[in-house]
């Protein structure tokens, strides 16, 4: 990469990130806060990288960075379509073009005024793009994540770790209704889209119970949900699960509410308290 261009890039980087509140990533600031936009270790944090990695990269030194990593490092400065892609100009890495990662404004400005419930947002094909701190807390931190494996639907098939958020007896529930909308998303999605095509194949080859759901050709569309969630520190949690789609339904707000007539409004209310455990996302 040319000395030049990437010096511009980590001035980029850092002027991102110095415009961001910490309140807009739900962060707490603090009292001994010193600086008003976000701190280097935190946008590490929120893209997946290495603190020294981020680092290096704002020092306008080090490698390349990936398309995966300029796409968490768009989503964690909250960057819109224009900086985005003068991200990746910077970087001399080609635009997304078939499997478009850019968090919809939309649904972030939604997700940053719902500070009382677990929420996230994540793509047709249930790959997480971000999560406020009480989703992290009840379904543990999903930003690291990359390749096939960032997707849900494809863990759920290939990671049997992956199933322990649900009770055994709900699997056969969730793996026929993640298949019925799976395919609904991939439907809707270009003949030629790279992405869904891919995630298919892969699971037609590795999963016989996927391939089998997949032979049925059910099609459902998740929209609302009741759960039942296995937490490692507060025990079963019944829950309503909720969607608001994007225009074109390549995106999705999600969000937890208790269901009624349970224990769970009580159990979800300690989530600030409880924090992240190492939950199989």
């Amino acid at each position: 990469m040319r000395s030049a261009k990437y010096t511009e890039l980590g001035a980029f980087l850092r002027s991102r990130r110095e415009r961001i509140r910490p309140e807009q990533v739900g962060l707490v600031a603090g009292p001994r806060r010193r600086v008003s936009g976000l701190r280097r270790d935190e946008v590490a944090q929120l893209a997946g990288a290495s603190v020294d990695y981020y680092v290096e990269l704002e020092r306008g030194a080090g490698s390349q960075p990936s398309e995966q990593m300029l796409a968490a490092l768009a989503r964690a400065l909250r960057l819109t379509r224009d900086e985005r892609d003068h991200l990746y100009h910077l970087a001399e890495r080609p635009i997304p073009r078939t499997a478009d990662p850019h968090l919809h404004p939309g649904m972030l400005d939604l997700l940053t005024r719902l500070t009382g419930t677990p929420a996230q947002v994540i793509t047709d094909l249930h790959v997480p793009l971000v999560q406020n701190p009480l989703a992290v807390a009840l379904l543990g931190d999903q930003s690291g994540l990359r390749g096939p494996e960032a997707s849900f639907v494809y863990r759920w098939f290939t990671d049997p770790d992956a199933r322990r958020i649900y009770p055994e007896q709900d699997h056969p529930v969730h793996a026929r209704a993640f298949v019925a909308d799976f395919r609904a998303a991939a439907a809707r999605r270009d003949a030629g889209d790279s992405e869904a095509r891919t995630l298919i194949d892969d699971l037609l080859a590795r999963s016989p119970e996927f391939a089998a759901l997949w032979a049925e050709h059910d099609v459902a569309v998740r929209r609302d949900d009741r759960k039942r969630i296995l937490h490692p520190s507060l025990g079963l949690l019944e829950v309503n699960c909720l969607n608001l789609f994007s225009e074109d339904g390549r995106q999705r707000l999600l969000w937890f509410t208790p269901a009624l007539g349970t224990e769970s409004a009580d159990r979800l209310a300690l989530l600030a308290v409880v924090g992240s455990e190492d939950f199989p996302g």
